[in-house]
């Protein structure tokens, strides 16, 4: 073999070597040195309204917030369908695909779940398809499947769309449980000193017509370093809602609408197992149908 490369082998090389330091830098751009984004508002389909806030005290914050008017024309609820004849009633997916399989308009994230966990990327539970359980109270379309002996805060959302938090409207239709109430009559409830995290929080304005929903990415230095929950509580409080309840947070944290396409747009930025942009397998969702704008 010769000693020195011949022209060719050396160009080769040369062009692979770049491609390598293009993909790294792709990749440290995206997970390393993350920009934080404009401020934005815009109307994603009648009564759906979407803002994106970004805060730099008293941390850097990425927020996301959806507001859906009930009483407007086409809006429709529905919480992820569970199996009432199996031991655990979900299949686990992402809130993308619950999305795409619904041909909703808008979802996030629900209740959290078992079995879980999370340690490395060969070593986490629940994979796609895998079958989980919800934590506290879930109902979709009029069928119970879950009912857990401990007490959790629930909203329920009836077939004419009048919602209310841990009292149903008539007979259950739709329901979605969180872990804690953030806001109870305008207020902040007292709330354990957490450290901040990506967060996931429901509300409802004092009159039950307008649904707050607020996203905060987390875990992302410099990005967005997530949120207490006592910050939670106040963003609600900020953008509407009179009364509010947590949701699952951390990894769980993805707000989805339908873009033009037709395929899922994620709105926030989630991350799973450390990787940012990436989508984690969850229970269940809260799913929105809504008309396009005119």
């Amino acid at each position: 073999m010769n000693a020195k490369l011949k022209p060719t082998c050396l160009v080769s090389a040369l062009a692979a070597l770049a491609i390598c330091l293009v993909l790294a830098g792709v990749a440290w751009l995206r997970w390393g040195m993350p920009v934080q984004p404009r401020e934005t508002s815009r109307e994603l389909f009648q009564g759906i309204t979407y803002q994106q806030r970004v805060r730099q005290s008293p941390r850097p914050m990425v927020i996301h917030i959806l507001t859906v008017n009930l009483r407007a024309s086409g809006i429709h609820c529905l919480v992820t369908p569970g199996n009432t004849k199996a031991e655990q009633p979900l299949a686990a997916r992402t809130t993308s695909q619950f999305l795409s399989q619904f041909k909703l308009q808008v979802a996030v994230n629900g209740d959290g779940f078992t079995p879980w966990h999370s340690n490395t990327f060969l070593d986490y539970y629940p994979h796609q398809g895998d079958p989980v359980t919800p934590i506290g109270l879930a109902a979709s379309q009029g069928v119970a499947y879950s009912q857990p002996t401990d007490a959790e805060p629930t909203l329920y959302i009836g077939r004419d769309n009048r919602a209310r938090f841990n009292n149903p409207i008539g007979g259950i239709y739709n329901a979605i449980s969180g872990n804690i109430m953030l806001v109870e009559d305008g207020k902040p409830t007292t709330l354990p000193d957490e450290q901040p995290q990506p967060r996931t929080a429901l509300g409802l304005d004092q009159r039950m017509r307008q649904m707050v929903i607020v996203v905060v990415d987390g875990r992302q230095r410099g990005y967005s370093e997530g949120a207490t929950l006592a910050e939670l509580a106040n963003l609600l409080i900020e953008f509407g809602a009179y009364s509010g309840m947590n949701l699952d947070g951390g990894g769980s944290s993805t707000l989805v609408t339908e873009a033009s396409n037709g395929r899922p747009e994620v709105l926030n930025r989630p991350i799973d197992l450390g990787i940012p942009n990436r989508e984690r397998y969850i229970g269940n969702q809260l799913g929105i149908f809504a008309n396009p704008i005119k």
